[in-house]
């Protein structure tokens, strides 16, 4: 086995979440990945990956093993960097793509310290929820939730975007929890709408994917009115759980129909397929990925 090639193998099949998704980034076949990380866990002794006929989950061995790989090979990749481009310090401009909510609430509050290391690189954000051409609108990378399908991106999965249901504690003081799906109809509901479109709650009942319609007192196309809403008690909403962190912690915020919660959306940092990644990029991606990294609600595999 070669444990390096072995390493990175594991590293872009947690990101991509994928095994065949790996592999065709990666430009080989299913199998061998496979194969890779069979013999990665009988050398390690552990199991670093869950896996059935649904999902691939990261067991909590394999988080760790994960975030130290991933360390170690950006140390490496670090290093070799240095060698072929010499010493000089990452500069100029990245153009990153992503939602406004995202860029404000986590981005933002973090770029100093990214400025800090890297002085003489400069940021600009194209803050926006559709989905742009990277090559036509000359984006360095987007944030993107889901699972991709195109072909033209190379995808590093960054954190997981989990979707809660949820009121304030006055508003089900006032109106009572919902206990089933069936009891939503009768409940005050926010609704979110995606480029004109009234976005349906997904929910996941006995690994059945049903939708219900997510319409009701108030609907907006912004993630921070969505938030904004709940906290005013207009009533209840099935958004991104990081939204509410602190809301959930303080228990101004409940969280109800946990059981049909459905499973995580990958949040991936994605560049165009075929350009060389100059440093000042993939600096920001590992950026990106550190501050998903250090909020429990988007990590990578988190319960």
């Amino acid at each position: 086995m070669d444990k390096l090639d072995a390493m990175r193998t594991f590293v872009r099949v947690v990101e991509n979440g994928s095994f065949s998704q790996a592999a065709r980034d990666l430009g080989v076949g299913q199998p061998k990945v496979s194969k890779q990380l069979a013999a990665l866990e009988a050398h390690l002794g552990m199991q670093l990956l869950a896996r059935n006929s649904r999902t691939l989950a990261v067991t909590p061995a394999g988080q760790d093993y994960y975030e130290a790989t991933v360390r170690i090979l950006q140390d490496l990749d670090a290093v070799e960097e240095r060698l072929v481009e010499g010493q000089s310090a990452p500069s100029g401009l990245v153009r990153v793509t992503l939602s406004p909510a995202f860029g404000r609430m986590l981005v933002i509050p973090r770029l100093p310290d990214f400025r800090d290391r890297f002085p003489d690189v400069a940021v600009e954000m194209e803050v926006s929820g559709r989905h742009v051409d990277l090559i036509e609108e000359g984006i360095d990378v987007a944030i993107r939730i889901g699972r991709l399908s195109d072909s033209a991106l190379v995808a590093r999965r960054i954190g997981d975007m989990r979707m809660i249901t949820l009121a304030s504690a006055a508003y089900l003081a006032r109106h009572g929890s919902p206990r089933t799906l069936d009891d939503l109809r009768a409940h005050q509901r926010i609704g979110y709408v995606h480029q004109g479109d009234l976005v349906g709650w997904g929910f996941d009942v006995d690994g059945r994917q049903v939708t219900v319609e997510g319409g009701g007192a108030f609907r907006t196309n912004d993630a921070e009115h969505v938030r904004g809403a709940v906290l005013a008690s207009l009533g209840i909403a099935h958004h991104a759980s990081w939204l509410f962190t602190d809301a959930l912690a303080s228990g101004e915020v409940v969280r109800v129909l946990d059981r049909y919660a459905p499973p995580p959306f990958p949040i991936s940092a994605v560049t165009a397929a075929g350009r060389r990644m100059p440093s000042r990029v993939r600096r920001f991606i590992e950026f990106l990925a550190a501050i998903c990294a250090s909020e429990p609600e988007l990590r990578v595999g988190e319960a």
